[in-house]
């Protein structure tokens, strides 16, 4: 596509960031804030604005106000990369109002790269440069802020963010093209708290439906056992997440590390007697966790749920 041609341009699926335990350091790099919420694209071409999610779904009636923000901010010929924020009622960012959002959320789209400007298709550019251009791509405000980059040293970034209580750092090279669905290195994200996506695999049924979910992460092609979760589940969510488990029921257990021969130091182990207790699903449903840390058998220990999650891709799920 050349500058100048008026047509329709296409979704771009999202680069990804590769999970590190220690992010890398030096010139040539910029570190931004990790945000948790949704990822998001938002286009505007000969047919208009489109707010889409990670997958491709259309979020325009779910966030019907930052839409028409969205609609004022981008000039024609543009597709921005960015996540879409929701805060509570401490102005704290937040999962969870995000998810259970209405009309009244504050809900923010924090732009951090360009994809298409002024009609022109720029993923080939070095980052260095399509940040050049991102300040001419949209009108800030409000509802439509740029996502801050910092140059660092990392040590003091990092340090920073911890002292903010935020939940990562991300860093990105600057000379990295955009390499839409990739995760090689050239962005990386290391997390400050403890949490990441679980897969649920199962559940065991409890007087609202579900008494605990039963969850894990992909390794390949295969579905890792991680934990079994109790805790965060308060009577309505638990009906509500058996709502949706219901139709996914299958007959056999889609973990390829089960069963366990024991329960194990802190009881997470899934025996066979444990095993008989369980209701297995497709693993297609996402959800957000928090926990204490990991154990030296791919366990979590003191693990809580936080919400279902419907931008992600369940076989991109993996250990962080």
């Amino acid at each position: 596509m050349t500058q100048g041609t008026h047509r329709e341009i296409p979704f771009t699926p999202p680069m990804e960031c590769l999970p590190v335990d220690h992010l890398p350091d030096g010139p040539g790099r910029v570190y931004e804030l990790k945000l948790d919420g949704y990822r998001g694209q938002a286009i505007r071409d000969v047919r208009g604005l489109h707010l889409l999610s990670r997958n491709c779904k259309d979020l325009s009636k779910k966030f019907p106000a930052l839409f028409i923000a969205l609609n004022e901010a981008l000039t024609a010929g543009t597709a921005l990369d960015g996540e879409l924020v929701a805060f509570d009622e401490t102005g704290q960012p937040s999962f969870n109002a995000i998810q259970n959002s209405s009309a009244e959320t504050n809900v923010v789209f924090f732009v951090f790269d360009v994809l298409f400007h002024q009609w022109r298709d720029v993923k080939h550019l070095p980052l260095s440069e399509r940040l050049v251009l991102l300040p001419s791509a949209f009108i800030p405000s409000a509802t439509v802020q740029r996502s801050e980059h910092f140059p660092g040293p990392v040590n003091q970034f990092v340090a920073a963010v911890k002292k903010m209580g935020g939940e990562g750092v991300i860093a990105k090279r600057l000379s990295s093209r955009y390499e839409p669905e990739k995760r090689s290195g050239a962005w990386s994200k290391m997390r400050l708290n403890v949490g990441q996506e679980f897969v649920i695999g199962g559940f065991t049924p409890g007087s609202h439906g579900v008494d605990a979910l039963v969850v894990g992460f992909y390794g390949g092609d295969s579905l890792i056992y991680a934990a079994r979760v109790r805790a965060g589940l308060v009577p309505a969510t638990r009906g509500e997440l058996f709502a949706k488990l219901r139709p996914l029921i299958i007959k056999d257990c889609p973990f390829v590390n089960l069963p366990e021969s024991k329960s194990g130091r802190w009881g997470q182990g899934l025996t066979p007697a444990k095993m008989s207790e369980c209701v297995w699903v497709k693993p297609v449903l996402v959800a957000n966790f928090e926990f204490l840390e990991w154990t030296d058998t791919n366990h979590v220990r003191h693990i809580k749920y936080g919400g279902l999650r419907d931008d992600k891709d369940p076989r991109k799920v993996v250990r962080e």
